[in-house]
């Protein structure tokens, strides 16, 4: 197991339980203690989590309130983020959905734009797979579409479930396409997220489905992230407004990504 995915199942586990030891989560990820107490140092270092003897405890917000576990350190509301670029998203939203055909199984990432997605979805004969509760809003009450809601743990700031029974549902679905998001992209085309929790559920979804589209509007190029999601060479089309940078969009070009302006 890659070092991210067991710090982002630490902070999962640590946020739902509000505190685990060390012998509690080697034995849950199935690795050396060892190996977990690295994995909380470097957490603690990061701000993560609170290092204690023994484990880790969920970080307290700057109040002096504990965090809850669907909180991220200063990450910004759904909405807020929802508001970021709304143009621009719509548009790259609208492009997305014209890729969908009739019958198609498709999978939805945690996001806004993927939301505005599934608006555009609305009234197809398709069937959506999301962790996303902003897709839920959109479609729960459309009759043409079939909507599977993914389980796990509640993120109420971002309207979304993550965690290992995310992954565990996504591991077991084959789509015909799958839409994701991002918080940037990189010059070199490395796809990147700077929420820990998501992190997981976006590489679930890539194995996922037989054709992969990222989605960004002009702010994410050149991006920064946290943690690298994938490489290039896991994505098969992105959509991006003509804004983006070109430097990012000729490497991505080059690589034999499609590329597709709305």
């Amino acid at each position: 197991m890659l070092a991210d995915t067991r710090h982002a199942r630490i902070l999962t586990r640590v946020g739902e339980l509000g505190e685990a030891s060390v012998q509690d989560l080697s034995e849950w990820l199935g690795v050396s203690q060892a190996t977990i107490r690295r994995d909380l140092n470097a957490l603690g270092e990061a701000g993560r989590i609170s290092r204690v003897r023994g484990g880790g405890r969920a970080v307290a917000a700057a109040a002096g309130a504990e965090r809850s576990a669907d909180e991220e350190p200063d990450e910004r509301p759904f909405q807020e983020v929802a508001r970021a670029s709304h143009p621009s998203k719509v548009l790259v939203a609208r492009r997305a959905a014209e890729l969908v055909s009739d019958g198609d199984i498709v999978v939805l990432d945690i996001g806004t734009t993927t939301a505005l997605i599934a608006r555009h979805l609305r009234g197809r004969r398709v069937t959506v797979v999301t962790a996303s509760l902003a897709v839920l809003d959109e479609l729960r009450d459309d009759p043409a579409v079939e909507l599977v809601l993914l389980g796990g743990t509640l993120r109420r700031s971002y309207h979304s479930l993550v965690g290992p029974i995310t992954e565990a549902g996504l591991h077991r679905l084959r789509a015909s396409i799958a839409f994701i998001g991002t918080s940037g992209i990189s010059r070199d085309g490395t796809v990147l997220d700077t929420t820990i929790v998501e992190v997981p559920v976006k590489r679930a979804i890539i194995d996922s489905a037989a054709r992969i589209v990222l989605v960004a509007d002009e702010t994410k190029f050149p991006g920064t992230g946290l943690l690298s999601v994938c490489g290039p060479e896991a994505i098969d089309t992105l959509i991006a407004t003509q804004a983006s940078d070109p430097v990012t969009l000729r490497t991505l070009t080059e690589l034999g990504i499609e590329v597709i302006h709305p």
